[in-house]
């Protein structure tokens, strides 16, 4: 349950992006936002590294290579 939790509230913050590709300092602005939901990961910047892993596994997003991702199409209730 957890990491649903945590891939949802991952796939939030890229949702917020406006952009179609972003990168890891995009997604790392919402740091502090995932911090407040998730108190006891002590190290989130690693989750969303790993959360962003399982969205390209499943087709949501494309890594481009230099911490840099493309969103596939609009992925909004994708989970």
């Amino acid at each position: 349950m957890e990491n649903r939790e945590w891939l949802a509230d991952v796939l939030e913050c890229v949702n917020l992006i406006p952009t179609d590709t972003f990168s890891l300092i995009d997604i790392y602005k919402y740091v502090d936002e995932l911090r407040e939901k998730h108190p006891n990961n002590q190290n989130v910047e690693a989750k969303i590294r790993q959360q962003l892993q399982v969205l390209r596994d499943r087709g949501l997003l494309v890594f481009l290579g230099d911490g840099s991702y493309k969103k596939v199409e609009s992925v909004s209730d994708r989970l």
